[in-house]
């Protein structure tokens, strides 16, 4: 279709100016939409490109439209109302209308044959026989084959087998059939036919891939022609054409018996399988098995009885098969298949096939049989492991049992797990019972079940056997895993019979489980040769005197030298007072000492000597063992003690030796002789220094203490001794006292060493002894030593003068030259001291040359100088004399700070000067301003600019020369370089009235507004008009022109009100400000200049509309009429209601179209009334009410004209409503509507007839009283 020419668009004849607005694409029917702007759809047939429909389906376009893929329809929405339209083909009457209305033949077959629509079928018999007619085979299979049905009929095969083949040609039946099948699928007929020459040409693969391809209709009469040749491909056929009984045949015939059940099954086809079942079972056993097991299986239940079908297999010998088929049907294992169960598993036992007997049960597929009778059948065929699963009396298993040493042992252990405890042990107890060749799978038994069995009673079960070796055996797998003790007892006991003594050895060395003593006592009395279980069990459990004895008195001397040096050597001193306490030689002593060397441990080997007094024994040992290179305390302890006693050089030996504990050594010289006690307690090395302390006052060794304590230079030693315990008496300790002495007066003096005499320094300050310390400095310091010029004493000696006596203070501060001045002066002016004078001597004194010659060290202390002076003395004056003194910057910045603190600006401003420093200019000029001491201030806020660039610095300066009225300095430094906020200056300056300052800032930042403001102030009118004008915004307009109104400057007022008024918010503030002051006339003359504006807006024409009504009523009508479109019209009309100008409300209200107002004001208000006006509204109302009201206005008020009124009414009332109107009014009222009746009685309305059916009657008799009456008057 891409190829063809574009058709021309059959457009009507109103249409010729339409044009497509969408094409949607049914590819389901391969058509084309198209729906133009004037609601046409046309529908075009995508492959030739031609129209075939046309319609107008809305009067509306349709802006969207969409296509629906599953039915091929057409959606669309119009554009105004938004209606939805569905599009889509009807298929029973497209080709009706293609042959009878477009009578395009050609396009109606082509279209039929594509869609498979009806109403074709002529045109496509008269095409086909054309096409016949003129040989055409090729074409005319082709229209068959998209003619749907129509043509594919008996009679048309007929044509294509008449026609006679062409030379060189296949035949046209054959040309008819392939065209088909690339079509399509071939019907009934078709197959049939197709498929008689090709199995007779014996191509039955050609037959097999059309059926694979589903190109074939199945039927009977196929497979029929099929069977013959291939019985699988007619299998095929008749399952697709649900032949059940020919395709069961067919599995027969094939051997597949186990497929029927399942497909009869699933079709429902009923069949007799017992006679199919007893023909099988003679002729093909095999066949008869595999039916069997598929009725068995069948679907919803057995389709035969199992157990008839057993026994007719079995009636005729065949086992195989009857075992076979039982299996399959017993497979469930149902509690109702019990006999059968039994039946099966007895027919292999006594047919002679146990085995497979034995691989039913071993399966365990079967659980419901006759578990004895087939345990007696297993027995009977020698299956000793089979019947003893199936007894459950321990009887009948004793006697299975006696075969088994024919059994597997594996099964044995296992089938133990079956049996409960009682019966395990009987069957263990017969089982052992019969020798020695069970043994071993007893033990094996007894090892995986002697949890279930408890180990005690297996062990009765051995040992009532006598089986010594079988009890090893068992208790060895297990004593390593249990927790009896009886059970480890037992295999040691088992292990000494049997000879195992590492065993034993083994257990009696690692196990924690056994009892002790109990084992102790069997090894002792069992006097074993190998003593070494025993030499385990006591020295893991301490029953080392008990072993030491049972060796020593069983002549087994080397197993106790064995024991110490391989076993146990940390038990030697028990086995040596052992051997003590029994005598024993001193020289077999001495070589087991020896043999175990260091492994010995000394303290307890040395406390077992002394308790006994055999401490000297131990000398060849001890030295033996320093000699190696011992330096264990114990050792070195123990030769001391021998060697005092033999007083052998005890003092180089307490001097010199390292490795001895003083605290050991020291008591025991103590009641020797106390300084060798001394000199051991000293080797102690701070360890030992209570013991020190107290032997020195317990024998008066105090020089040798004061001498001690000064080399140790230990300050918690140091307070032991100094601080202060009183007796009971109250009186100082005497030892102290006398230790003190000589401290000051010989240890302390004869020291070299500068961290000596610091630390004891440093323990009499915390001792609490200013006194002795002053002393004990002074004569360091005053008298002459090697220290009178260590800083850190002298800070010592003033910092205790100035904590115990401050009138040395003073004196030490002349004399002494070398301390730390900065900290002692801190320390004079802290709250504690308060020694105000001391402080500022020291800083005095230091800020000398000849004490510090760097020159900033010398300005600093020359500052705290000063500070001392107004922080502590507080005199300003004295520091202000010492200031002009020295003459140095940061002390009269010191200075300038202090006075600004106490409130004199005006000399910290003076200070601050000669200092040069600008840094506190923030509080400098706030307590200037709070002093208001603006000329003080100016020469200081110059110095301070010169270093530094601040806002407030400018900004103060400016307000300085502002307070001075130096305005010709502050224009001079607002035009010239500076950072002053200058706003905020002015504005500080027009808040404070200084308006001539704030003008010349004003204007320095072109701040217009403002600048109006100042001039407004000054009076400057004209000026401030000037400024507003630049500044151009509704506030500054507003202020100058109220400023100029209250000075009577109207036309200066006028000029600034025309600018106000532009502004809708700010109307009603002029208006009010002008009314105020009464100044009416300016006010609508301002309004009357501001309807010229350029953007003039509603507010303005409609304020002066409203000043109109109350200053100018004459000129209110002519506004209205003028300006109407700009009017707020509900404003004015309040306003005209307000002033009681009616008539001007009127227009309003008409010229807005509010007519139902318009009528009420005209009726409510009698100068507003107009009747050309009225009536010209009245038909215009919206509330019908409103009409008849007006009815009733014009019968009481203008009843002449009440009846142009109606007839300007007669189409929008209701007549009847208005007679009734009528007749409430009166008989008059009926009269004057006489005329309006008559016009409307045309309608014939029974309530309009009626009444001038009363009027006529009236009128009669009215004219018959006046004959009466003109008659009697005559």
């Amino acid at each position: 279709a891409s190829g063809l020419p574009p058709p021309p668009t059959p457009a009507p004849a109103d249409a010729a100016a339409d044009f497509p607005v969408s094409l949607v694409i049914d590819k389901k029917n391969d058509l084309a939409f198209l729906l133009s702007k004037m609601g046409y759809v046309y529908m075009f047939d995508i492959h030739t490109g031609k129209t075939m429909y046309r319609a107008k389906v809305t009067q509306e376009t349709v802006f969207v439209t969409c296509g629906q893929e599953s039915t091929g329809a057409v959606f669309g929405i119009t554009v105004r109302t938004g209606k939805v339209i569905r599009v889509q083909l009807n298929g029973q009457a497209l080709i009706p209308y293609i042959t009878s209305t477009l009578r395009d033949n050609d396009l109606a077959i082509k279209v039929a044959g594509r869609l498979g629509l009806p109403g074709a079928e002529n045109l496509y018999a008269a095409e086909f026989e054309r096409l016949i007619g003129s040989g055409q085979v090729v074409e005319a299979a082709k229209l068959v084959a998209v003619s749907g049905t129509a043509l594919r009929t008996p009679a048309t095969i007929a044509r294509f087998q008449q026609i006679p083949a062409q030379p060189g040609s296949p035949q046209p039946v054959f040309q008819y059939f392939s065209t088909l099948l690339e079509s399509g699928k071939l019907n009934e007929q078709e197959s049939i036919e197709l498929a008689k020459p090709v199995l007779q040409q014996g191509r039955p693969q050609l037959m097999e891939k059309w059926l694979k391809d589903d190109k074939l209709q199945c039927s009977e009469q196929l497979g029929d022609l099929i069977m013959p040749s291939d019985a699988g491909m007619a299998l095929s056929v008749y399952l697709r054409a649900q032949c059940h009984a020919k395709a069961i045949n067919c599995f027969v015939q094939r051997g597949e018996y186990d497929k029927i059940v399942p497909y009869a099954s699933s079709v429902g086809f009923k069949m007799d399988y017992s006679s199919m079942l007893s023909q099988l079972m003679f002729n093909n056993p095999q066949g008869a098995l595999d039916l069997a097991k598929g009725l068995v299986n069948a679907e919803g239940g057995p389709l035969i009885d199992i157990q008839a079908t057993a026994e007719a297999f079995l009636s005729s010998n065949r086992i195989q098969e009857t075992t076979a088929f039982l299996l399959e049907a017993l497979k469930d294992n149902k509690p109702e298949h019990a006999y059968l169960q039994t039946k099966l598993l007895e027919i292999n036992l006594v047919g002679g096939a146990p085995q497979v007997a034995d691989a039913i049960m071993q399966n365990g597929i079967l659980t419901h049989y006759d578990r004895a009778h087939v345990g007696k059948l297993c027995e009977r065929a020698g299956m000793w492991q089979r019947a003893a699963e199936h007894y459950t009396e321990i009887s009948d298993i004793k006697r299975v049992f006696k075969n088994s040493h024919q059994m597997n042992p594996e099964f044995v252990v296992e089938f133990f797990g079956k049996l409960n405890r009682e019966q395990s042990l009987s069957l263990l107890k017969d089982m052992m019972s019969r020798g020695p060749s069970n043994m071993q799978v007893c033990v094996e038994v007894a090892k995986k079940y002697h949890d279930e069995l408890g180990s005690e009673d297996l062990i009765q079960v051995f040992e009532s056997n006598k089986a010594t070796e079988g009890l090893y055996y068992y208790l060895g797998a297990i004593v390593n895993f249990s927790e009896d003790p009886h059970v480890h007892f037992k295999y040691i006991q088992a292990s000494c019979q049997l000879g195992q003594f590492k065993e034993a050895e083994r257990v009696c060395r690692d196990s924690n489980i056994y009892e002790p003593e109990e084992v102790k006592e069997y090894l002792k009395n069992s006097k074993l040769q190998d003593p070494r279980p025993l030499i385990h069990v006591c020295d893991r459990f301490d029953f080392v005197d008990e072993l030491t004895d049972y060796l020593y008195l069983n002549s087994l001397l080397q197993y106790i030298e064995v024991y110490v040096t391989k076993v146990s050597p940390a038990k030697t001193p028990q086995v040596i007072g052992k051997l003590f306490d029994l005598g024993a030689n001193e020289d077999f002593i001495k070589r087991i000492l020896m043999a175990v060397g260091s492994a010995c441990p000394v303290d307890e080997m040395v406390e077992v000597a002394e308790t006994r007094n055999r401490l000297r024994l131990l000398q060849p040992w001890l030295e033996a063992r320093v000699a190696t290179g011992s330096t264990e305390p114990g050792t070195h302890n123990a030769l001391g003690k021998i060697y005092i006693t033999l007083n052998r050089d005890p003092k180089a030996f307490l001097m010199n030796n390292m490795f001895y504990d003083p605290k050991v050594l020291g008591p025991y010289c103590e009641s020797l002789d106390p300084s060798l006690a001394f000199v051991a307690y000293k080797k102690g090395a701070g360890e030992c220094d209570d013991e020190l302390i107290a032997i020195s006052n317990t024998h008066g060794l105090y020089r040798d203490l004061a001498k001690y304590l000064v080399e140790r230079q230990d300050l918690e030693l140091w307070a032991k001794v100094l601080n202060k315990e009183e007796g009971e008496d109250g009186k100082e300790d005497p030892n102290r006292r006398q230790l003190i002495d000589q401290i000051v007066e010989w240890a302390l003096p004869e020291s070299t060493s500068a961290d000596e005499v610091s630390v004891t320094v440093k323990a009499f300050m915390a001792a609490d002894l200013p006194g002795e310390l002053i002393t004990l400095l002074e004569r360091i310091i005053l008298q002459g030593s090697d220290f009178s010029d260590n800083k850190n004493l002298q800070n010592l000696l003033i910092l205790t003068a100035i904590r115990a006596d401050t009138t040395r203070v003073a004196s030490y501060i002349d004399q002494l030259d070398n301390f730390d001045a900065k900290d002692i002066a801190l320390i004079c002016v802290s709250e504690t001291h308060m020694l105000y004078e001391e402080a500022y001597t020291i800083y005095q004194k230091f800020s000398r040359p000849e004490f510090t010659e760097d020159k900033d060290d010398q300005i600093e202390m020359q500052v705290a100088a000063i500070g001392v002076l107004v922080d502590f003395l507080k005199d300003l004056d004295r520091a202000k004399t010492y200031a002009t003194q020295v003459d140095e910057k940061p002390v009269w910045s010191r200075l300038g700070k202090a006075q600004l603190e106490e409130k004199c600006a005006a000399d910290a401003i003076e200070s601050f000067i000669n200092a040069e420093d600008p840094s506190e200019y923030v509080m400098v000029c706030a307590e200037s301003n709070e002093a208001e001491i603006w000329d003080e201030l100016i020469p200081y806020l110059k110095m301070a600019r010169k270093t530094l660039q601040e806002n407030l610095l400018d900004t103060e300066l400016i307000y300085a020369y502002a307070k001075t009225n130096n305005l010709t300095e502050m224009e001079q430094f607002v035009t010239g370089p500076n950072v002053a906020n200058i706003q905020n200056i002015g504005d500080r300056c027009f808040d404070e009235g200084l308006y001539h300052a704030a003008k010349i800032l004003f204007s320095s930042i072109n701040n217009n507004s403002k600048l109006a403001l100042c001039h407004i102030n000054l009076e400057e009118y004209r000026e401030a008009v000037a400024a507003a004008t630049k500044a151009n915004n509704v506030s500054t307009w507003k202020a100058v022109c109220f400023a100029c109104l209250r000075a009577e400057e109207f036309r200066l007022a006028a000029t600034c009100g025309l600018e106000v008024i532009k502004y809708p918010d700010h109307v009603d503030e002029v208006v009010s400000f002008y009314s105020d002051l009464g100044h009416f006339t300016h006010l609508v003359s301002l309004f009357e200049q501001g309807l010229g504006l350029e953007d003039a807006h509603i507010g303005i024409f409609t304020e002066l509309g409203i000043l109109y009504t109350k200053h100018v009523p004459d000129k209110v009508m002519e506004h209205c009429k003028v300006f109407f479109s700009k009017l707020n019209v509900g404003k004015v009309v309040r306003a005209c209601e307000r002033a009681r100008l009616f008539p001007p409300a009127v227009y309003l209200y008409m010229a807005d179209k509010q007519y139902d107002n318009a009528v009420k004001v005209m009726m409510e208000r009698a100068p507003a009334w107009d009747n050309d006006l009225f009536l010209d509204s009245i038909t215009k109302v919206r509330n019908a009410e409103i009409m008849y009201k007006a009815v009733s206005f014009y019968l009481t008020q203008h009843p002449t004209l009440f009846t142009r009124m109606m007839e300007v009414l007669e189409e929008n009332i209701d007549h009847s409503r208005v007679v009734n109107q009528l007749r409430r009014t009166g008989d008059q009222a009926l009269q004057l509507g006489q005329d309006y009746m008559k016009s409307v009685q045309k309608l014939n309305l029974s309530p309009v007839n009626e009444a001038l059916n009363e009027v006529s009657e009236v009128l009669v008799r009215n004219l018959c009283l006046r004959h009466i009456l003109v008659a009697r008057c005559v």
